[in-house]
């Protein structure tokens, strides 16, 4: 095994952190969002992120963030990904960065869920089903988590994506039973009838409406991927993996060497650094999703910034820590606009930067054609065979 330029590659994906509407983002009804722009609107050029702004963060946008000017010489190289697959959900993206675009659509259900789906459950679990509708999880939790309380019901409910969520409470359903029903939901969901994404596990605690909280046991039960990923080849050719947050729940448990459960952003950051410190060759891949589950689908821009702003506080450490053979890829999986209409995920190009201490260069990479540059560039890096999906852009790294 051997490696042309990086000794590691950190890739870490600020989970919903799109950059502006994609080309197609009319089939999506998203013409209008963008993320980071918003977010920045609404802290009225009071958002600080000094370090994604030296790494060239405006510099990939034609108009700055709000607040964020662009800088005359970035770190690093900076651009922007746009998705190909046939859908905006984290699935989506993150197969996609893994060479592997989803080309068929998942069956979504803005009706709620059919009946043979939800009788199948109540079978299973001995418990009845309420809700069945697409909604914010912090809504419906709110709104029928008392009753669940009282009967032991499960809440199922869905959103635009293709996605199948069951929230209880953890005094009433223990999370080992909560688990169980959503593999057997993973069971009868894999085609040909039905194909969702994900099977999500939402527990909740808190004594009423006022203070549910979800919790950080939350688990996704991910589709299996429908084929060979960047990370199965470089797990094959003997490159380490190391898989940090849902990343492992993403590929159910496919290429990763190596894994680590967050319970928050910070969490995640520890477990970079944790990583950072270790001697390794490999990949590390990283999902940081508070920006998404806290603040995107909540519209929630203030708090949406605030954790850009922490995590920014966090990469001066890694900045800090990258050794001259170390590589640092962030991007996005993409958006969920806090500005935007609705509560879902928002079509749009996601950002890619590349830095390494080692460089003595920087430029913009431009529009990339997909996602799939991401993990083209990383296999590229370890001397693996990619597929052919993706274009590697390790060669612009100077």
């Amino acid at each position: 095994m051997s490696y042309k330029k990086y000794k590691r590659i950190f890739g870490i994906v600020l989970d919903s952190v799109g950059t502006g509407n994609a080309a197609d983002a009319d089939k999506y009804g998203d013409v209008g969002s963008d993320t980071l722009g918003h977010v920045g609107e609404a802290y009225e050029g009071k958002l600080r992120i000094p370090n994604l702004q030296k790494l060239g963060i405006s510099n990939l946008r034609e108009d700055a963030i709000p607040g964020v000017d662009k800088v005359d010489k970035p770190l690093g190289y900076y651009g922007k990904m746009k998705e190909i697959s046939a859908g905006k959900d984290s699935m989506d993206g993150h197969w996609e960065m893994m060479g592997l675009p989803v080309k068929k659509a998942l069956d979504t259900f803005p009706n709620g869920f059919p009946d043979d789906i939800i009788k199948k459950l109540e079978a299973f679990s001995g418990r009845h089903v309420i809700g069945n509708r697409p909604e914010s999880g912090t809504k419906i939790i709110a709104e029928l988590g008392e009753q669940q309380m009282k009967t032991g019901d499960l809440i199922v409910y869905t959103s635009g994506d293709s996605v199948l969520q069951i929230a209880a409470h953890e005094d009433v359903i223990p999370l080992e039973e909560l688990y169980k029903i959503c593999e057997y939901a993973r069971s009868i969901v894999n085609g040909p009838e039905y194909m969702i994404g994900r099977i999500i596990a939402r527990p909740y605690v808190g004594p009423d409406k006022d203070n549910f909280t979800r919790t950080a046991n939350r688990h996704d039960f991910t589709l299996e991927p429908t084929g060979e990923t960047d990370l199965d080849r470089l797990s094959n050719a003997g490159v380490h993996t190391v898989g940090i947050g849902k990343i492992n729940d993403i590929f159910s448990g496919h290429g990763i060497d190596e894994g680590y459960h967050n319970e928050s952003n910070m969490d995640g950051m520890d477990h970079v650094d944790h990583v950072m410190a270790e001697d390794f060759e490999g990949f590390c891949f990283t999902n940081l999703v508070d920006f998404d589950a806290m603040y995107g689908h909540r519209r929630n821009p203030i708090g949406f910034g605030q954790a850009l702003m922490d995590f920014d506080q966090r990469l001066e450490k890694v900045l800090a820590n990258l050794k001259d053979d170390d590589l640092l890829l962030i991007t996005a999986d993409h958006g969920n606009d806090p500005g935007f209409k609705g509560t879902d995920h928002t079509r749009e190009n996601v950002p890619v930067i590349a830095y390494s201490p080692s460089m003595v260069d920087s430029n913009s990479l431009g529009l990339r054609d997909t996602f799939s540059d991401f993990g083209a560039t990383v296999i590229d890096n370890f001397n693996v065979d990619a597929n052919g999906v993706g274009k590697s852009f390790l060669a612009d790294l100077k």
